[in-house]
């Protein structure tokens, strides 16, 4: 494995390894939780080569845990790819009082926990959960009506 990681690292020394960008655009989020992982040996050197893909991963509770389901980590070059699969669900490290809050939200309000950033804190892989309600098709052009609106004014702001 070569010395660098791939990802972009901030100045609170999180290095961002992977980024669930469609999550924003399909989910009002309204809350979210940092968790970790259960990883094998051969998943984090893989996530530390950027192998790895949130998209249209979830969080589903599971008798009284958490289990991210739907991530997507390429093999690692040396692993032995039969005995683990690509793609299984991971268990997430929550307190046991995170657990229950999130499963309430997701019992009772009806609201979705979505995966969306995957990065390195002091050395730990760390998840961060959205808590979220999915947005309708109208909300959606909405926000893109919005963010037009903000580039030409920011374009006009700039010509001025």
């Amino acid at each position: 494995m070569s010395g660098k990681r791939k990802g972009k690292e901030s100045d609170e020394g999180i290095l961002v390894v992977a980024e669930n960008r469609q999550a924003r655009r399909d989910f009002e989020i309204l809350d979210t939780v940092e968790a970790g992982m259960v990883l094998l040996g051969w998943e984090v050197k893989s996530i530390r080569a950027g192998e790895i893909n949130l998209r249209d991963s979830y969080i589903r509770p599971k008798g009284g845990e958490m289990f991210l389901v739907g991530c997507s980590i390429k093999p690692w070059k040396t692993s032995r790819v039969e005995e683990s699969p690509e793609r299984r669900d991971r268990k997430l490290l929550l307190h046991s009082d995170e657990i229950k809050k999130l499963d309430e939200q997701t019992v009772r309000k009806g609201l979705s926990l979505v995966a969306m950033k995957l990065y390195f804190k002091s050395g730990k892989i760390k998840l961060l959960l959205g808590v979220g309600r999915g947005k309708k098709l109208h909300d959606k052009r909405q926000d893109v009506k919005k963010r037009e609106a903000d580039r030409e004014m920011a374009r006009v702001m700039r010509k001025r």
